[in-house]
Parts: C-alpha cells; structure tokens; sequence
C-alpha cells in the first residue's frame, strides 16, 4: 500500500505544456488520423488529444463529433443513466472563490437529520429514481464521516412503495483511506471527486482551508483504491484555468490510474463554472463557451472510450440536448441542489437552503425523459454493475472491448419499464411505447432479446428490480 502522503507527480504541468504545443501542430490529415484512431476503441495519448482540442475547421470539427457520437453509441447503446444529487450539508471550513457554500457567505448553516435525510429520499423516490448523488461541504465538525455514513444507511434504508435506492454514489472531501474504508463498507457505489483545477498555481488561487492541500486533493483516488473502492469519478471544474490544459490534465490523470491499478476512471464530469451565492463570474477569466465545452466532451469521449461521463443540471436544456449527443452517458434530472430542497419544495425563509450553485435545467424528471424520447435515447435507471460485482477491473474489461452495451441495452429497458408502470405521465407513456420496441430489436443477441421481453411483461405484471 502506497503511503497516505504523496506528490501528485503524475500530474506534469511541462509536460501538458509540451503536448499542447505538439497538438497545435498537427495538420488536417494527422487530424484525420487521430480520429481514425479513435475509432479502434483503444483511446488517445496525450498529443493527440491535444490535436483536437485546437481544430477550428468546421468540417474537421463535424468529424470529431461524429466519431464521439459513434463511439458512445458502440460502447454503451443509446441508453443514458439517469441520477439526482442529494445535498445533506452546506457546513464547510474552506473558502473556494468560486462555491456557494464557501466559509465566508454569510448565511445560516444548516445538517439534515437523518428523518430529513428520508424525507428527501421519499421524493426523490416519488419522482422515479433509484440512484443519488450525496454531496456535501467539508466541515469535520458538522460533518465527519460518521455523519456521512449514517446518511448512506439512512438512504439505503428509506423506502416509498415498493422503491429503494440502489446506488449512492459520494462526493465527498479527499480524505483518509480508514475513511474510505468506511465508505467502501457503507455500500458506496463510486467515489467521485473533482480536482476542481489541475493548474497549481490556479488551485493555490482559488482555495483556502484544508482543501488547500493540492497534493493531498489529487491523490485522493489512490487512498480510495487502497481502500479497496474500485469506482472511483473524476473531474474539473471548467471556467478556472485554460480549458485545453485541464483536458490534456483529466486524460493525464486517467492513464495513471489505469497504468497504476488497471482501472481507469469509472466516470469523467464536465462541471462549467456558474454563479451562486456571493460568486460572480466577471472574475474568473476562462470561462468556457458553449463551442468549446461540445469539443471537450466530444475530444474526451475519443480520448478516453470507455468511461462514463456525466453532465450536470448545471447547463441549460438546450446545451445539454446537443453535449449529451457527443458523448454523454449519464446526467442529473429534477435536481435540487439547496440543503432541503426537494422535500420543502420552495426557499427556506432563513436561507439555509442556499444552493451551491445556480441550476440552468429546471425540467422535472419526467419532463427531461419525454423529451430525450424522440432522440432515441433510453432512459436508464440501471444499478445492475453495481450489485452484480461488475465494477472496477471487471467492468474495465466490458467497457474497454465494447461489450459492457450487451448488458447496457436490456437493463436499460427493464429499469425504464419499472418507470413507466410507476412514475410516467400518459405522455411519456405514449411516446415511450414506440421507443421500447425499436430498442429491443437492437438487441443482436436473439435469446437475450427473448428474455428481455419476458422480463418486461413480468415488470408489467408486477414484478420490480430484475436485472442481468
């Protein structure tokens, strides 16, 4: 086991200049090329991700998104995972520049108990799904691990009708691997955590408080792997530092991990950077347009195929519906982002419920569904690699040979059918019916197919949570 204390020396800031120069160079047809590459699955090194982020041809830039399309579609099908975050706490010790919840906002703090903590879940459940992403401030204090741990119980625990969540995914602060340990015991599904800016002297910029530590943020996910947590999510906060140098970082981070424990990044993020509480956005000069934030996820989608990655309700519908096309796998819906939100359903009079940072979707769940719908999207609720033990090395293997969409497809199916029968509105019933026959015959295998069908009238039947 690697020592808890380490320099992130596999983030090399020379070297990301170095590539970043090599990859302006590149002309159209080693452009071409690149993306011929990438289409072999095997992901992109350093330099030639760094070619695509410099195209500014148009036709060059259609055949980087079409490649994206295609790769996302091979490895995955047309299924997309659906998730809602859960804000337990906004107590936090650090003073980030650029979060709502920073120490120096002045607003009154406040903890969910954990009879909230089921509240919350309850409609979370109402609204149809069955995965959540706890997030909370860092403050040992208000919130140690040991809050942290009895919240996941309490949400493992909560039920509505027939319906539990089955899968907590944490973002929590970079802590210790004993910690880590009592995540991975809790029943965490994947650890995320967002290095916010790979830049050092940007990190230094913009933190105070224990968050601070740049080396001891970065190497979080080794502790994570030491605690024998196979998940693990990255991500950057784009609007910080140069976005061309972050991307060139999170695919420098990727490969280390995978070189060192032969698992790649099980999901990649693309926060951009939004106005929230005391934060304005005329002082942070890179932020990222809407042209460059497509080429991120497109270039990260050819650079690195086989991890899911994942678009917040931080983006307006419209951004969204063209981003989620180059390469997006799973995205938040019906988010509430405040401390108490989705039960109260309306601002607390003390404030207490300030969100970290300002929501650019406001679509309800099924709002969000109905209309990926006529996209030929599947809308998935899936948790089967999770409870199945296809996670770390082994889902690796799935996702890297492409076969990961033969369980991807029908579980999708069975997870969008339990929502039809309980949650969905007549409208999206109707245009759901079509979309279900046209993706089981998408299905190559012809006896997965069959008992694909046969689990889907049990599902109308009454039966819940089958999965392969």
């Amino acid at each position: 086991m690697k020592a808890e204390r380490q320099v992130a020396t596999f983030i090399d800031e020379a070297r990301i200049v170095e590539v970043l120069e090599a990859g302006k160079r590149y002309s159209p047809s080693a452009v071409r090329d690149v993306v011929s590459k990438s289409l072999e699955l095997k992901g992109l090194d350093l330099e030639e991700l760094a070619a695509l982020l410099w195209v500014d041809d148009p036709e060059l830039e259609h055949e980087i998104y079409n490649a994206a399309r295609k790769i996302k579609e091979h490895i995955y099908g047309k299924r997309l995972v659906l998730f809602a975050p859960l804000y337990v706490c906004n107590y936090c010790v650090n003073n980030c520049r650029y979060c709502g919840y920073r120490a120096g906002n002045r607003f009154p703090r406040r903890r969910l108990t954990m009879e909230e903590i089921s509240q919350e879940v309850k409609v979370i459940l109402d609204m149809g799904h069955k995965r959540i992403a706890l997030e909370a401030g860092e403050d040992p204090v208000h919130c140690p691990i040991d809050y942290i741990v009895d919240a996941m119980k309490q949400i493992y625990a909560t039920t509505s009708g027939n319906a539990c969540i089955r899968r907590i995914n944490v973002n929590i602060a970079a802590t210790t691997v004993d910690e880590y340990k009592m995540l991975k015991d809790a029943g965490i599904g994947t650890y995320v955590l967002f290095q916010e800016t790979y830049h050092r002297d940007t990190y230094k910029r913009m933190h105070s408080g224990p968050k601070a530590d740049y080396d001891w943020h970065a190497t979080a996910m080794d502790r994570a792997f030491a605690a024998g947590i196979d998940d693990v999510g990255l991500g950057v906060l784009y609007g910080l530092c140069d976005w061309r140098f972050e991307t060139v970082a999170l695919l420098m981070h990727a490969q280390y991990l995978d070189k060192t424990y032969g698992v790649g990044p099980h999901t990649i993020s693309f926060p951009r950077l939004r106005a929230a509480c005391g934060i304005s956005l005329d002082n942070f000069p890179h932020l990222v347009g809407d042209d460059e934030f497509k080429r991120i996820v497109a270039s990260l989608r050819l650079a690195v195929p086989y991890t899911g990655m994942i678009l917040s309700t931080r983006e307006e519908p419209v951004s969204r519906e063209e981003v989620i096309a180059l390469g997006i796998s799973q995205i938040s819906a019906g988010s509430m982002v405040g401390v108490g939100e989705y039960s109260e359903g309306k601002a607390r009079e003390d404030h207490s419920d300030t969100p970290q940072f300002e929501v650019g979707d406001h679509r309800s769940l099924d709002e969000i569904i109905r209309d990926l719908l006529p996209d030929g999207y599947i809308p998935s609720f899936c948790t089967a690699c999770y409870r199945t033990g296809r996670t770390g090395e082994s889902f690796m293997d799935l996702a890297k040979n492409a076969h990961i969409h033969e369980m991807c497809q029908p579980n999708a199916l069975l997870t969008f059918q339990e929502y039809l029968c309980d949650y969905a509105s007549p409208d999206t019933m109707e245009r759901a019916l079509p979309a279900i026959e046209k993706a089981l015959m998408e299905i190559d295998n012809e006896a997965l197919r069959n008992e694909c069908v046969r689990r889907l009238e049990r599902i109308r039947a009454g039966e819940r949570d089958l999965y392969f």
